[in-house]
């Protein structure tokens, strides 16, 4: 009876996959770390899109229209109180702050688990990413010392994680895991040394008070997860706490959101032991019961399945979780509303060459290009010759090269501190999203096709 039953269930479910045609593609089992890449992959694209978007609606007949949208007053009251700001405003300090959660996310996993838990492994990434920051910034200040744009120069120091990761993806095979797993790596690195340089340098004048009360929210997140509390809604309160304070101390309110993301559990609530017995236990019960002719699932193997949801969660951790669930949300929604909001600039392609050659633009772009490429590339090798690191496995030299023009698209993160920085300046910002655009621009095209067409992985035996 049990084999009949066995049989008659598999025959149904080939059935049923015959009005599922894409079943296959979402059937590959991947990697959290494949899970990442697809992610970013899909960030980098949708930003693309929505940058063009920008930049049309920027130089159309709409511009006016499309200014006045994101300069429209958002306000909340709950009595007498009241927070107002603008779209523009609220999309900057209130929904990066959800990209800044998922910065703090990656943080957290690749110190913990990934390519910054081995000092051996994580030392090339970290030194090139230091050199990545620095000599960017020096080149900027060395352009802009004494004028009125020498504030600007956090903003070469930043790399797009899901632009760069977009542009090695896409070249496939022809790149080493390894090349992949050190330019995510690298990335994140810079993205915790941008979150620094927001918090310490772009910050104005910083209210005690609020500062205090962010602090011990903070503290709370901390005591809910030393007490093992995996719920995500108590995390959420007290983290939207947080922001609020941070927004009212003076401090920018999306480092309130990597801050939140160390005190979310990494460990599981359940250790993984004898998982595998036990779910393959709860299907062998689940394949007992037979399936409706309908194709409707009996109420017993309902309660099996919710159980095993259960037992998944239990040995996930919320960490993971969250990283998985709000990427997307983050790639589609978060994302593009940025670009749409900060990328849009009127180009008059008649003063375009004379906007670039201004000192904040020539500093920008300078600092991402051939500030990156030094800082990256040339503290790697030297950081490799003194025998301090090692090269990603099956990885050359030539590739390092490509991947450090790479690190040179600003994008996201340079747009976000040049608003910072230039504050109630449209010139200097304007000239900012111009240097970044042309420099993001010509790094990613040059970075793509020297590794497509001139660098060579190393065999491995």
């Amino acid at each position: 009876m049990y084999n009949t039953l066995q049989i008659k269930s598999r025959y149904q479910r080939k059935l049923m996959r015959l009005y599922a045609p894409w079943e296959k593609a979402f059937k590959k089992v991947a990697t959290p770390f494949e899970h990442f890449l697809h992610a970013q992959t899909t960030t980098g694209m949708v930003l693309m899109l929505m940058t063009i978007v920008a930049l049309v609606l920027a130089n159309s007949p709409l511009a006016e229209a499309y200014k006045h949208f994101f300069h429209m007053k958002i306000d909340l009251n709950v009595g007498s109180w009241q927070l107002s700001h603008t779209l523009h405003h609220w999309i900057n300090d209130g929904l990066m702050a959800i990209f800044f959660f998922i910065i703090g996310l990656e943080i957290k996993r690749e110190v913990v688990f990934g390519e910054l838990s081995n000092l051996k492994v994580a030392m090339l990434p970290i030194l090139a990413a230091i050199g990545g920051m620095v000599v960017p910034a020096l080149i900027y200040a060395s352009i802009n010392a004494g004028t009125e744009g020498a504030g600007g120069w956090g903003i070469p120091m930043a790399t797009d994680i899901a632009f760069a990761i977009s542009a090695l993806v896409l070249l496939g095979n022809r790149v080493p895991r390894a090349l992949v797993a050190f330019l995510v790596a690298l990335a994140i690195v810079d993205d915790l040394g941008a979150v620094l340089v927001i918090a310490i340098f772009y910050t104005e004048q910083i209210q005690t008070l609020p500062l205090m009360l962010a602090g011990g929210a903070f503290l709370v997140m901390l005591t809910f997860n030393r007490f093992g509390i995996h719920m995500i809604l108590p995390y959420f309160i007290v983290g939207l706490l947080m922001w609020f304070f941070m927004l009212e101390s003076g401090v920018h309110a999306t480092i309130a959101g990597v801050i939140a993301a160390m005190a979310i559990p990494s460990r599981p609530k359940r250790a993984p032991v004898d998982f595998t017995q036990e779910i393959r236990k709860k299907l062998d019960r689940y394949d007992t019961y037979p399936v409706a002719t309908d194709h409707t699932l009996h109420a017993k193997q309902k309660g099996i399945l919710s159980n095993i949801k259960d037992r998944i969660n239990a040995v996930g951790t919320p960490s993971a979780r969250l990283e998985h669930d709000l990427h997307l949300p983050v790639a589609l929604i978060v994302i593009p509303l940025f670009a749409l909001a900060n990328a849009g600039i009127s180009i008059d392609f008649n003063s375009i060459f004379s906007t670039a050659v201004t000192p904040v633009s020539m500093g920008i772009i300078a600092g991402l290009i051939f500030g990156k490429v030094l800082g990256v590339f040339g503290v790697a090798w030297l950081a490799i010759k003194l025998k301090i690191a090692v090269l990603p496995e099956g990885s050359s030299m030539s590739q390092i090269f490509g991947v450090s023009f790479l690190g040179g698209i600003g994008f996201t993160m340079s747009i976000f501190v040049a608003e910072l920085a230039f504050v109630g300046n449209a010139e200097l910002i304007f000239q900012a999203k111009v240097g970044i655009l042309v420099a993001s621009l010509f790094a990613g095209l040059f970075g793509y096709f020297w590794l497509r067409y001139i660098a060579k992985s190393i065999s491995v035996a």
